[in-house]
């Protein structure tokens, strides 16, 4: 790959010495920044000829370059904004920045971090998506609040936690939204803008010296916008922290284009721009595309250089299209004064002479306030979420109460042989199976701990452990309700025992269901998608799981060996048939006319329903929890696998598909989360 932009001879042009004069009045506008000049606490990030290529599926052909070449810097104590038209590679160039690419993307180029390759420990730098991923059933209190006590380190107190978490508040202007949920999809909560508040707050709260925002004025009027911006600007006054930030903007207003300290403009990938905000428009002015008086700065430079409506764009020396103007800007820029400026300035800032930041490095809250903290955000989730758990009680109390009236006091005759085991196979099989409808609700939760995973606020084990303990009274709720209404009006095996291991065992399925789920969410990124695979996934189970086809009569190979085995469904009706038949008789139909012959239990466990026999019911209900572990285990794995792999594809892919004599740099993620 060419080391440099190539334009086509039709947009190469000659710089005249009264522009060259102008260009060089426009560098004046910057003082050169020595190192001196550099706060010691502060991050100069900088970045040489960065390419960014997709990869196509085969790895030859179709590949498409999004970033073409860019050379920059960003320095403490200032704002850069990177702002071009839709598909101009803003959010590409922000998340190489900040070692987020995609795995079917390559990079080359070279990203420095105080003239040093490193990675940036955890509380160093932050991260805003344009998306905003929240809790919706949080309040902007809760939602704050409980992030400043999983991102804040043990040293401080609960109560420097809150005071912090209610500064943040304020200085984003939430604090007359303070206690009014977030809301979602069929609640109402605080508006969009207000949303994307709550957002910059939850990462600004570890006070990082190098910020990135993605959008962050989406969604917000002009007056929000600017108010947000110039907090985010102004953030050092208030915490006496020189902090790096750079921000992909659309279209700021007039107001907010003057926040910027500088700028860098980008059209199809390739640098229209880069310097002081306020010389841009002189930038363009010199040549042959002056800003009209009374117009926003941002709305000229955006409209000269958008070239997807194809318009004809009015410049001093007569009418072009907007490709050949953004071939006249490309070209001058590149062979400006400025472009030189900018490269001498990349070229001090990498000499600087910072020793690595490991001694800055900020903790993390320790790992049983985040499990405890986890556990209890997510406890307030699920109560308040009307689809996690209590919209599936009241079904599942329905269903109760539906097979308790139509098996109503079975009895001991011998059709209750068949009518128990009926029963039992449909407690275990399709009341487990309407344990999917509460995924909705889980995908959105593991959205944003995805979103929180990748910030560093916690690691995966914490998440699990959370998401367990906050889910068990819940389960159990779902559980011990219907279990009661269905058992006791059915008149199943009396007994406190039998009781409590059917329902034991019915807890169990619930959550190994929840587990099954939580392993699909993690590979499935669509909820649709994955209801229907969770959703065929148990339809298996339950087929081969020894009632609607016997296990003896199962085709050996696969079906029986290893699937049978393998489904927990066969454990259930095992366990659930041998808690209910060990210790009953039941006539013989078949017996000797005028002799009263009974079948036992045992009996009918092993000639009728092929039950394993060598074991006892205590030994299915011990595999069922072993299952429940393993089913959370593999979840952290795939998620702990998923992490691991994803850069090394990349890097792969990049090493394999990259001309040998392209220098790579591959970014690694800037927020290094706890191995927990």
């Amino acid at each position: 790959m060419a080391s440099s932009l190539s334009l086509p001879s039709s947009c190469e042009i000659k710089i005249s010495s009264s522009e060259k004069s102008l260009q060089r009045s426009v560098l004046d506008i910057e003082t050169t920044t020595t190192l001196d000049e550099v706060s010691s606490n502060g991050i100069c990030l900088t970045w040489k000829d960065i390419w960014v290529n997709t990869i196509s599926s085969n790895g030859k052909n179709g590949s498409k370059s999004i970033l073409q070449g860019l050379t920059g810097y960003a320095k403490p104590g200032q704002l850069l904004a990177i702002m071009g038209p839709s598909g101009c590679g803003k959010s590409t160039l922000l998340d190489t920045l900040a070692g987020r690419l995609s795995s079917n993307t390559r990079q080359t180029g070279e990203i420095l971090i105080n003239g040093h390759k490193q990675e940036l420990s955890y509380g160093t730098s932050a991260y805003v998506t344009q998306d905003d991923t929240l809790l919706t059933t949080l309040t902007v209190r809760e939602a704050v609040y409980y992030s400043a006590q999983l991102q804040l380190p043990n040293t401080m107190s609960k109560e420097e936690k809150k005071e912090r978490a209610d500064f943040t508040i304020k200085e984003m202007g939430l604090q007359d939204a303070i206690n009014t949920r977030i809301g979602g999809w069929g609640v109402k909560g605080i508006s969009g803008g207000q949303k994307r508040r709550v957002s910059i707050s939850i990462e600004i709260l570890t006070r990082p010296r190098l910020l990135f925002l993605d959008e962050p004025t989406s969604g917000l009027d002009s007056a929000a916008s600017y108010y947000v911006m110039k907090r985010i600007a102004t953030l050092d006054h208030k915490d006496g922290i020189e902090r790096t930030i750079i921000t992909s903007i659309h279209q700021p207003s007039t107001e907010v284009f003057q926040l910027f300290h500088n700028l860098c403009l980008l059209s199809s990938g390739r640098t229209v721009y880069f310097g002081p905000a306020s010389a841009a428009c002189e930038f363009f002015a010199s040549n042959g595309f002056p800003c009209p008086p009374l117009q926003n700065p941002s709305d000229h430079l955006l409209k000269t250089i958008n070239k997807d409506f194809d318009q004809d764009i009015e410049a001093q020396t007569g009418t072009m299209t907007a490709e050949e103007a953004i071939c006249v800007l490309v070209s001058s820029y590149k062979s400006s004064e400025r472009n030189q400026d900018v490269h001498n300035e990349v070229a001090v800032l990498s000499k600087k002479d910072t020793s690595s930041m490991d001694h800055k490095k900020k903790g993390h809250a320790g790992f049983l306030n985040q499990c405890l903290v986890l556990t209890k955000r997510s406890s307030v989730n699920m109560f308040r979420d009307l689809g996690y758990y209590w919209l599936r009680l009241g079904i599942y109390i329905a269903l109760a109460i539906s097979l308790g009236t139509v098996y109503y006091d079975l009895g001991t005759s011998y059709d209750s042989i068949k009518d128990r085991g009926s029963l039992l196979s449909f407690v275990s099989g399709f009341l487990t199976f309407m344990s999917i409808g509460g995924f909705p609700s889980f995908v959105e939760d593991m959205k944003v701990f995805q979103r929180e995973r990748q910030n560093g606020h916690y690691g995966v084990i914490a998440y699990v452990i959370g998401n367990t303990f906050s889910s068990i009274p819940f389960v159990l709720l779902v559980t011990i309700i219907p279990a009661v209404i269905t058992y006791y009006l059915s008149g199943l095996q009396k007994g406190y025992e039998h009781f409590l291991y059917f329902a034991s065992v019915l807890f169990s399925s619930l959550m190994l269901v929840e587990s099954l789920m939580m392993i699909v969410a993690s590979i499935v990124p669509n909820y649709l998608m994955g209801i229907i695979t969770g959703a065929g996934i148990q339809g298996i189970m339950i087929l081969i799981g020894g009632f609607f086809k016997l296990p003896h009569d199962l085709p050996k190979i696969f079906w029986r060996y290893p699937l049978h085995y393998v489904a927990f469904h066969t454990y259930v009706f095992e366990g659930l048939f041998k808690n209910e038949y060990e210790g009953l008789k039941f006539p013989n139909k078949n017996g000797p006319q005028g002799t009263n012959s009974y079948l036992t239990g045992e009996v009918i466990l092993r000639d009728i329903w092929q039950s394993n026999m060598s074991y006892s019911k205590w030994v299915d209900l011990a595999i069922l929890l072993g299952m429940i572990v393993l089913y959370r285990v593999l979840f952290l794995m795939i998620i702990k696998i998923t992490e691991k792999m994803k850069p090394i594809v990349g890097s792969l892919l990049s090493c394999t598909f990259v001309s040998p004599k392209t220098t790579i740099h591959v970014v690694e993620n800037p927020n290094a989360t706890p191995s927990y």
